[in-house]
C-alpha cells in the first residue's frame, strides 16, 4: 500500500512506543514523526511550533497530519494559530484537556480550540475512552468540521487498548490521501 501524501504522524502525551499503531506505520509506510523535545512534560506552545517546523518542511497541500490523544488539540491550536491549508487530518482519541482527570504536566493544552479547521478532518473517537467521553468527542469534531467515526469500546485506541497495526485506522487515512 502506498500513499500519494507527505504524512506526518504525531504522538499524544508520553509519545508512542514501538508497538503503538503511529510507530508501527512510520516504519511500514515511511512515515515521519513530528518529534517533540518533551512528551513527558509538554508545553502546548513548543509543540505547535515543533508541527508549524514540519509542515513547512514540505508542501502543505501535500501533508496529512495523524495525532493521537493530546495531538488532537495541539493540531487545532496549531491550525487555529497559523491557519495553514492541508490536505487534511485523522485525529484519533482527541484527549480532553478540559477534563479533571487530565494529566497536570501538560500545560497551555486548555481550553480546547473549538473552530472549524481550515482543512478536512475525521475525528476517530470511542465509546469508552478514559481521556474523553463520547459526547466531547462529538463536540470537537463537530466544532473542528470534522466527520466523526465513533469505533465503540476501543479504549484510547492505543497499545493497551489492543491496537497495533489497526488496519481499520489506515482505512480512514487511506480516504483522506484519496
Amino acid at each position: 500500500m502506498t500513499f500519494t501524501s507527505t504524512i506526518l504522524t504525531i504522538p499524544g502525551l508520553g509519545g508512542s512506543g514501538p508497538q503503538h499503531w503511529q510507530s508501527i506505520w512510520e516504519k511500514r509506510y515511511n512515515f515521519t514523526r513530528v518529534e517533540q523535545k518533551d512528551w513527558d512534560t509538554p508545553v502546548c506552545n513548543d509543540w505547535i511550533e515543533n508541527i508549524n517546523q514540519a509542515v513547512n518542511a514540505h508542501d502543505a497541500a501535500e501533508i496529512i497530519l495523524v495525532a493521537h490523544s493530546l495531538a488532537c488539540v495541539t493540531v487545532a491550536y496549531w491550525a487555529q494559530k497559523f491557519n495553514v491549508k492541508i490536505k487534511g487530518a485523522l485525529l484519533v482519541a482527541p484527549a480532553d484537556s478540559e477534563a479533571e482527570k487530565f494529566p497536570a504536566e501538560a500545560s497551555g493544552f486548555s481550553p480546547v480550540p473549538l473552530f472549524k479547521l481550515p482543512f478536512p478532518s475525521i475525528v476517530v473517537a470511542s465509546t469508552d475512552d478514559f481521556y474523553v467521553t463520547a459526547g466531547r468527542a462529538k463536540l470537537f469534531a463537530d466544532s473542528w468540521g470534522s466527520e466523526f467515526v465513533n469505533v465503540g469500546n476501543a479504549g484510547h485506541i492505543n497499545v493497551s487498548s489492543g491496537y497495533g497495526e489497526w488496519d481499520e485506522g489506515l482505512a480512514f487515512l487511506r480516504r483522506l490521501d484519496a
